[in-house]
């Protein structure tokens, strides 16, 4: 299947090379054509370029996008997509005053999504999962990873990540029932967050926990193929920065890297003992020190931050344009997930970054796109519109520059979305 589009407005973000993660002075830029041409093959991007360059192609459709701009899909590489049931009660606890951490302390959040995780078959898992992401897809969202952590138990973590397995192969192209997804194509990345939080069952025993987490739950996550990564919450009340390295290192032994939680409500030493463990990202980051910044700066570790969170829960905004100005690779992504971040909606993403943490959009896309895939170590499949690529692309009709679409807070400009080279309906 080959496919021409022409006369594109602008096609943003093509770049020949993506091996290094942007920093610095390079987050400032995201190159452009105007009245361009792209030309895909089997789902991938084989050509592009001016008009006046276009030369003759073997072609199954041309479609003409004189009306569009055109942007890479977007890259989330933060999710808890996969869980059992929505959390509104404590969105009004909070309103009625009490703190993340009150409510987690009563046996509200992560320990709530567990509870209620326990009951629910696979299949219903898969079912919920399935229409989130067909949402998330719809809304410019081309690849996606997704983490466990709201089973808290051998069989249910298992379980869960069983289900974010189905998912991968519902989005594959050996999909067996196309129609499930609409014929949508996606590529998911799963993790490992059995540390997600300290079960209340282990809580006189926490050596007990971990020696679950490290004896049991990744050997055999491993063994059937089921994680990525492997992740923790290092938190003040969760899991310490010891604890955080063991974990880390027991992942590292059966080839997950590891992407962790770290900073959220407090600075405890994690990003500089994750950053020396060689960790692909560090996430959350509204709380950070110099020593902080001092460890990521020139780091490969990719620093995401999650504004929605921030906006949902009023904590801080991480400080990305501090961090950018220390030479560290910033990335975005959504955090949904029930509790802190009811939403996955990257346009939303896109206009808090912009509006709340005073990045430029230029900034903000390159973190959405580029420094995203780097934070999943796809950076030679997705991201960027380039040779051999993914034909991940977002359409937006009568949209005439880059900033309207973050400046569109609320509103989700995209009149269409093509993944590996298939538009979806």
């Amino acid at each position: 299947m080959t496919i021409l589009l022409i006369k594109i407005k602008e096609l943003f973000q093509v770049r020949e090379h993506t091996s290094e993660a942007l920093r610095g002075n390079a987050m400032n830029n995201v190159p452009s054509i105007k009245n361009a041409f792209l030309y895909i093959e089997d789902g991938k991007i084989k050509d592009y370029g001016p008009m006046s360059d276009l030369q003759p192609h073997a072609i199954s459709e041309v479609v003409d996008c004189s009306d569009s701009i055109i942007i890479p899909g977007y890259v989330d590489s933060h999710t808890h997509t996969v869980f059992a049931q929505t959390r509104e009660s404590e969105f009004s606890d909070r309103i009625h005053g009490l703190t993340y951490e009150e409510i987690a302390a009563r046996g509200g959040g992560i320990l709530n999504s567990a509870a209620a995780l326990a009951s629910k078959s696979e299949d219903i898992l898969f079912e919920d999962a399935l229409e989130r992401i067909m949402k998330l897809v719809r809304l410019g969202t081309t690849t996606l990873e997704i983490k466990s952590g709201y089973g808290l138990t051998l069989d249910a973590e298992l379980k869960m990540l069983r289900v974010i397995g189905r998912l991968k192969e519902a989005f594959s192209d050996e999909a067996k029932d196309i129609t499930i997804t609409n014929g949508a194509r996606l590529t998911i990345k799963s993790t490992l967050l059995g540390a997600h939080a300290i079960p209340t069952e282990y809580k006189d025993n926490r050596e007990g926990y971990l020696n679950l987490i490290i004896d049991e739950m990744i050997p055999q996550a491993a063994a059937a193929g089921l994680a990525d990564f492997i992740d923790v919450f290092c938190e003040a009340n969760y899991f310490t920065t010891h604890e955080m390295l063991r974990i880390i290192e027991a992942g590292s032994a059966f080839g997950m890297r590891a992407k962790v939680h770290v900073n959220q409500f407090n600075s405890i030493g994690a990003v500089p003992a994750a950053v020396k463990a060689g960790v692909l990202s560090v996430d959350h980051l509204e709380v950070m020190e110099p020593a902080d910044l001092t460890a990521l700066s020139g780091s490969k570790t990719i620093a995401t931050a999650l504004p929605s969170c921030s906006f949902f829960l009023g904590i801080p905004y991480a400080p990305v344009n501090k961090m950018i100005d220390n030479d560290i690779a910033v990335a975005l992504a959504s955090d949904y997930n029930p509790g802190s971040t009811p939403s996955g909606n990257m346009n939303f993403v896109f206009s808090l970054a912009c509006i709340q943490m005073k990045m430029t959009p230029e900034r903000a896309l390159n973190a959405l796109t580029v420094n995203a895939a780097h934070a999943l170590g796809l950076q030679d499949e997705v991201g960027s519109v380039t040779v051999g690529k993914q034909a991940n692309l977002l359409f937006f009709k009568d949209v005439d520059n880059l900033a309207l679409i973050p400046y569109s807070f609320g509103t989700s400009l995209i009149s269409r979305v093509m993944v590996q080279g298939v538009f979806i309906n």
